[in-house]
């Protein structure tokens, strides 16, 4: 079990999370940030790395994957911490004001202020409709690659025709021993560079490529050992695998924060303007996770209200101290750190 002790936890590693990030470190407040999913940076990693964005001010236009490693560049100097892959499940208030955080993993954070900018809640996996899926996942079954090396040497069969499940087909091709992908269709939905290179791959014999194929079987016995693919709809197909990835995209679920006694208004947290404070002192909610009267979902007014939360958070983590606004122009990055 890890334990971490910081003065914010951020719960969501998205454009909002991070820029939080920096206004935090602006006031020299130490963060930890915490994601569900294994990388940084929330949708515009996850569904649309490579779309453009329009509405960033100064960037004319920008893609997604584009501005998660700018604002990763950003927040170098204040030198946060992460934990991915894990969601947060528990909140707890302890006597003294502080907080306790823990994850699916059981790694605890503690911390003195929790800012939730889980953009529309916790991703978790699409999960198609095969028998006895859930008895493996775990054991053979997963729906997120965190640690490639797991996959070394091994018999992988992939799922899916998106960004997600070209790349890791592109990347876990020279690490698994045998790897697989299945794909209902017959064009893929990612990046068309990315699919001609999975097709010379099937050609070249480096991968096998199932197209207009369905998983629609796993077996074992306790550990997952081969699936079922049905091709055309018509024709049974048994491959031996150690693991099986359906990657069929995210989708959002509020998920334990439901839980945490927080004030909800049609799936979203209420907040006060003035900071972006919830009804629990200490824990703030900001990006499109959050809810008030005139509340637009952008990204530009999630990095608004990471602006305010953090002088409002300053307060709570250096009571009775008095802290004069600098601004970066004047002073630089170095002399704020």
């Amino acid at each position: 079990m890890e334990r971490i002790t910081t003065d914010i936890c951020i719960v969501g590693a998205g454009p909002v999370g991070l820029f939080a990030v920096f206004e935090a470190g602006l006031l020299k407040m130490r963060c930890h940030v915490v994601d569900a999913l294994p990388t940084v940076g929330g949708q515009l990693a996850e569904i649309y790395p490579k779309k453009p964005i329009y509405d960033i001010p100064g960037f004319p236009e920008v893609l997604a994957g584009d501005l998660v490693d700018n604002l990763m560049k950003q927040i170098e100097p204040f030198h946060p911490t992460f934990t991915l892959g894990e969601r947060v499940e528990k909140l707890e208030k302890q006597e003294d004001g502080s907080f306790r955080v823990v994850t699916s993993e059981n790694t605890e954070i503690f911390c003195k202020v929790v800012v939730i900018a889980g953009g529309l809640g916790s991703f978790e996996p699409r999960k198609p409709a095969i028998e006895q899926l859930e008895n493996f996942e775990g054991k053979g079954v997963a729906y997120m690659v965190k640690d490639p090396e797991k996959f070394r040497s091994k018999r992988v069969v992939l799922a899916g025709g998106g960004d997600s499940a070209l790349d890791w087909t592109i990347f876990l091709s020279g690490v698994a021993e045998e790897l697989t992908l299945v794909h209902r269709g017959t064009s893929f939905r990612g990046v068309p560079e990315s699919a001609e290179k999975v097709v010379s791959m099937a050609e070249e014999g480096h991968i096998k490529l199932l197209l207009k194929s369905n998983v629609t079987e796993v077996h074992g016995n306790g550990k997952l050992n081969a699936v079922t693919v049905m091709i055309d709809n018509e024709t049974p197909y048994t491959i031996e695998a150690d693991y099986f990835i359906p990657l069929f995209g995210l989708v959002p679920k509020l998920g334990p924060i439901e839980d945490w006694g927080l004030e909800l208004e049609k799936g979203a947290i209420k907040v006060n303007t003035f900071d972006y404070s919830t009804n629990i002192e200490g824990v703030y909610a900001i990006g499109d996770i959050n809810t008030y009267p005139g509340k637009l979902k952008l990204i530009l007014c999630g990095f608004h209200e990471a602006a305010l939360m953090a002088q409002s958070a300053y307060n709570i983590i250096n009571p009775g101290k008095k802290y004069v606004l600098k601004y970066t122009t004047v002073n630089g990055i170095q002399e704020l750190q």
